[in-house]
């Protein structure tokens, strides 16, 4: 058991990564957001440092850590360069290099923030980095510092030669003191003691106190210093596209909405029967089978008989189309699905159990009344016939809605439904399901509940709940419906808005009776609102 379960989840990995990409590719624009933010932060620093040039010098220390009495010390350990770069970045030596710049004492605090000092390993060189806005001056900083650390240096040394030399004519005195008082066999060794401190003293007056040479004078740069604009828009790009993949699996893993089938199967443990995708709106029909093509109409072909497939017995049935609240095409999806199922040979019946929107009769193709055959003499009281083109035709019984909110007898539709010795598939579609109780007492009734949810807006829990109301009151949930919408015409999209506009409404006409739905026995129940 445990080899079989282990090839499974590994050959599950592939697609749980696929759904994960597909998920975060659901949240482009918090891709782009980040994408964009990292291009203007690549921008602007490319723009802060575009006037920014370096320039670099070097000095070679000169072994001067005893340069008075070095004989038996290495070259190596002569100098302590780590002090020297101390030294270089102290002070004393920016103060001299702001007056050689031509600027104030108080200026030398900033200088010194611009320049970097560096000294690689086993070597005696001191580099001097000196940053500025302009070329000139990146020149000019890096030579001023140079000069004003050998200055330094230089003054470091005289003051050890002086020192030292005053330590040595002490020691002359005290010699030729003692040479007075003494006898001719320790004056001699006196005068041997006096003549090296003499030539000590020569060796110091001679010695060169220069602290170093430069190797290498800053030059006046020609490009600014730093990576340039393709570097750092590159690194702009990179870092952009990473915030971006953490904002989009941020809002992804706080969205609640349904954003893929794998989502609405695990939230409804049902399986998904057609996913309709996203198309142009071109205009406003509801019906699309049997009058235009395109690949939403094949779906509504497919989930008919997929439905057959599912639950329902050759054709034979009530079905309630429902979504969990507003804004899934319901409407849509119950009267393409009627098409559809009349396209399969099927005598259909779309009743229209929404008493508060227009009703569908008003939206579609309709035959005249003399048109029906002796079969169809038996509909309803008050069904209108439908022409689906290439499909056939279905009866369509409406409520006879206004668009006003639902009178207080509008419950009274939810007693009735077809019986299940009537010969014709009932496709019936109300109110959300979530939002009116009238939805839940025609979901007991039907023979299969079919869930219609719009893909990116309706929520996982929205789904559950609906799932367990039509559960907890015996109905059978045969599948949903996953609708990608329509793609808007902004100018369509202007003019509906002004159509919902308070007085553009749709005008409230003579009390229209609401339509009961027949249940087991054929009779018919109208109530006035």
């Amino acid at each position: 058991m445990t080899g079989p379960t282990h090839v499974h989840d590994r050959y599950d990995e592939p697609d749980q990564l696929r759904d994960q990409i597909r998920r975060l590719l659901c949240h482009r624009g918090a891709i782009a957001l980040g994408v964009v933010l990292g291009l203007l932060g690549g921008a602007a620093l490319a723009l802060s440092r575009s006037h920014t040039y370096t320039s670099t010098s070097e000095v070679l220390v000169r072994s001067t850590a005893d340069p008075f009495g070095t004989v038996s010390v290495a070259a190596d350990n002569q100098v302590s360069m780590g002090t020297e770069q101390q030294i270089a970045a102290g002070a004393a030596v920016a103060v001299r290099a702001a007056r050689a710049l031509g600027q104030a004492d108080g200026k030398a605090a900033a200088l010194g923030k611009d320049l970097r000092i560096t000294n690689r390993a086993k070597s005696q060189v001191l580099r001097f980095t000196f940053t500025a806005r302009t070329p000139q001056n990146a020149a000019r900083g890096a030579n001023a510092f140079a000069e004003a650390y050998l200055a330094d240096r230089k003054v470091r040394n005289e003051a050890a030669a002086q020192r030292a030399g005053r330590s040595v004519q002490e020691q002359i005195k005290a010699v030729q003191a003692k040479k007075k008082d003494a006898g001719d066999a320790v004056e001699k060794a006196l005068q041997t003691e006096l003549d090296a401190l003499h030539r000590r003293m020569v060796e110091i007056n001679s010695r060169d106190t220069d602290g170093g040479d430069i190797v290498r004078r800053g030059e006046v740069p020609a490009r600014p210093s730093g990576p340039g604009w393709t570097t750092l828009l590159v690194l702009g790009l990179a870092g952009g596209l990473a915030l971006g993949i953490l904002l989009a699996w941020l809002r992804s893993a706080l969205d609640t909405r349904v954003r893929s089938a794998q989502e609405a199967r695990a939230a409804l443990r049902t399986p998904v029967l057609g996913l309709l995708p996203r198309e142009a709106d071109e205009d406003d029909a509801l019906l699309r089978v049997g009058h235009r093509g395109g690949d939403r109409a094949q779906t509504y072909r497919a989930l008919a008989y997929r439905l057959h497939r599912t639950g329902l017995s050759a054709g034979l049935g009530r079905v309630l189309v429902v979504a969990p609240r507003h804004g899934a095409a319901t409407e849509e999806v119950a009267v393409n699905l009627a098409a559809a199922l009349a396209e399969c040979g099927e005598e259909v019946l779309l009743v229209d159990a929404d008493p508060g929107t227009p009703a569908l009769t008003t939206r579609l193709p309709l035959l005249p009344d003399d048109a029906r055959t002796p079969r169809e003499a038996s509909l309803p009281e008050g069904s209108r016939l439908v022409d689906a083109g290439t499909a056939g035709r279905f009866a369509c019984w409406s409520g006879g809605g206004t668009g006003a909110p639902a009178p207080a007898g509008g419950s009274a539709a939810v007693h009735r439904m077809p019986t299940e010795s009537d010969a014709r598939t009932a496709v019936v579609v109300t109110r959300p399901l979530l939002e009116d109780a009238d939805a839940l007492a025609l979901a007991q009734r039907a023979d299969g509940v079919l869930l219609v949810a719009g893909l990116g807006t309706t929520r996982r829990e929205d789904l559950e709940r609906a799932h367990e109301l039509i559960d907890c009151s015996g109905g059978t949930v045969l599948g949903t419906v996953l609708d990608a919408g329509r793609r808007q015409d902004p100018l369509r999209a202007v003019q509906a808005v002004l159509r919902r506009r308070p007085g553009r409404g749709p005008q409230a006409g003579p009390t229209t009776p609401v339509v009961a739905l027949p249940a087991q026995d054929e009779t018919l129940t109208v109530s006035r609102g």
